[in-house]
């Protein structure tokens, strides 16, 4: 997994860059936590379920369907994410998707259960460059240090940079 942080990062800067007037703070600060969430699967350790479970780590909690859902509580939500329902189910939906999406690109564990419930099988990306984060207390130690070295090369530099293109994309129209 990456760490909790850099999950967190997709939605922060991408929904900064689109703009209050488009992603409110509270949306905003809704995708940040709709993008962690999937990780409180790591609950499943303290109560002894496996990890390749179904509701293990990388399981249930980072499929389409989960994605799909807290898409649709935003949605439901939208007034007080200050949004519109599709705009508001849509960002979280996409956000909480990019959780597995960028855990499929690490370099271990047993892969993502993202077609879950129509199947258990893990799956990782074609291309996993993105050091795998140690689980717990472990994470601040020299190995935590070189995830983060992978993370801000792999995740925050390319975010930001998209961030950055959306922000002199927005600039640009006004102008026009």
């Amino acid at each position: 997994m990456t760490t909790v942080f850099t999950h967190a990062v997709v939605p922060l800067m991408l929904g900064a860059a689109m703009g209050r007037r488009r992603i409110s703070s509270r949306l905003r600060v809704a995708g940040a936590v709709a993008a962690m969430l999937p990780d409180a699967d790591v609950l499943a350790f303290h109560l002894h379920i496996p990890y390749a479970d179904a509701f293990g780590h990388r399981g249930a909690t980072h499929s389409l369907a989960f994605a799909a859902m807290l898409g649709l509580l935003a949605a439901w939500a939208y007034r007080w994410l200050d949004s519109t329902p599709r705009r508001a189910g849509w960002f979280v939906g996409l956000a909480t998707l990019s959780h597995p999406l960028l855990d499929a690109c690490t370099d271990g564990g047993l892969g993502v259960a993202l077609w879950w419930p129509f199947s258990d099988a893990r799956w990782f990306a074609p291309f996993h460059p993105i050091a795998v984060s140690p689980i717990g207390a472990r994470f601040f130690s020299e190995r935590g240090a070189q995830v983060i070295a992978s993370e801000l090369c792999w995740v925050w530099l390319p975010v930001g940079v998209l961030a950055v293109c959306i922000l002199l994309a927005r600039r640009a129209s006004k102008r026009a």
